[in-house]
């Protein structure tokens, strides 16, 4: 039981920051040559991390709290939504989904401003996050909150990595728009079937 929450901490969390990569390599990028920067970019983007599972965590002990069990289900509509706005962006925007330079546009590589930018770009995140906790027990979200605080150093590593190499930070900006879309989707769909949401 563990073990499935680990590997789908690992494909929700890989999911959901993809987009991440490629702005944490835009920071790389920014604070190239710079001493402190892989420290500076590690820190901030913990603590902007952090303030997204904590929002996370907190709605969902809220909603738990409050809600009656046959309602959790329902929360998979937060997923599913997010992916059909995803995808109905990238469709209307064309390749254009999101300019990712200029969130690091005129930004000095600080703790604080990777940080900010961090839990800025963690909005749809949390919207994810929250019916998947909703939907598993309390080891689960305990499971889930140790892989993702893990993972972060990774990201910030595979950031790091493909800023360094431009081919492959051009695949990930080109598919992340349909990948995103596509998986938010499916996960909003899983919740809501396997809860039995709309008695299916």
């Amino acid at each position: 039981m563990i073990l499935s929450s680990v590997l789908q901490a690992i494909g929700l969390f890989t999911v959901t920051n993809l987009d991440d990569i490629i702005v944490l390599s835009l920071f790389f990028a920014r604070g190239a040559g710079q001493r402190g920067t892989t420290t500076r970019i590690l820190i901030g983007q913990y603590l902007g991390f952090a303030g997204i599972l904590g929002a996370a965590v907190l709605v969902s002990l809220g909603a738990s709290a409050f809600l009656p069990p046959e309602v959790i289900p329902y929360f998979g509509l937060i997923p599913l939504g997010l992916g059909l706005w995803a995808a109905w962006q990238a469709w209307r925007a064309g390749d254009d989904d999101d300019d990712d330079e200029a969130k690091v546009e005129s930004k000095n590589v600080a703790v604080w401003i990777v940080a900010g930018v961090t839990f800025a770009n963690g909005g749809d995140n949390v919207g994810v996050y929250v019916p998947v906790f909703l939907s598993v027990g309390p080891a689960a979200v305990v499971a889930y909150c140790i892989v993702f605080l893990a993972l972060v150093a990774a990201l910030v590593g595979v950031a790091k990595f493909v800023a360094t190499r431009r081919p492959i930070a051009e695949v990930l900006e080109r598919w992340e728009h349909i990948l995103f879309p596509i998986v938010l989707i499916a996960l909003g769909t899983a919740i809501l079937v396997g809860g039995g949401a709309f008695g299916l």
